[in-house]
């Protein structure tokens, strides 16, 4: 039988859970696999469901979001908020993100809250790069959202607005 975890015991074990999550916020790689050889769980979250992972592709963090992929951790995971990673970096338009976890089984159609698919988020923020990527991958612009707003809407007032103008070449 194991003995009962003291107080500082659990205090210390927070203390390190902090540490690790925010080790994948800055990409810090390195020092987080040491943790997770040592017995860290790779699909640790923080107290809004953040998980490592999530923390990591929000934040650009390809290093270490090929770390935690590789060592299992769960590419669909969404916070308690129901966003998901994929949800997260479309939001910020990292492209490079994207792709690893579309290549790594992420949900392209995936609900991140009131219906918003990845590509909705990309189209409201005006990230036409990762538009433009979710579309080469097979993504939706039919599907709805709550209120019944598409992902194809989205795009024309993206565009509407300017995120989306063509490029005007220049006189040489």
């Amino acid at each position: 039988m194991l003995a009962p975890t003291t107080e500082a015991e659990e205090q210390r074990y927070a203390e390190l859970q902090a540490i690790a999550l925010d080790l994948a916020r800055h990409g810090e790689t390195e020092p987080l696999a040491a943790m997770l050889d040592h017995g860290l769980p790779v699909n640790l979250s923080d107290h809004r469901g953040n998980s490592l992972l999530m923390l990591a592709a929000y934040h650009g963090n390809a290093g270490t979001l090929r770390l935690l992929i590789g060592r299992g951790a769960d590419v669909n995971r969404a916070n308690d908020r129901g966003q998901s990673p994929l949800g997260g970096a479309a939001f910020k338009g990292d492209c490079e993100v994207v792709s690893l976890l579309l290549d790594h089984g992420a949900d392209i159609e995936a609900d991140n809250g009131a219906g918003m698919t990845p590509v909705m988020f990309a189209a409201l923020f005006g990230r036409t790069r990762v538009v433009a990527q979710l579309l080469e991958r097979g993504t939706s612009l039919q599907r709805r959202n709550r209120i019944g707003i598409s992902a194809g809407l989205m795009l024309k007032i993206s565009r509407m607005i300017g995120w989306f103008r063509p490029r005007r070449r220049r006189a040489a």
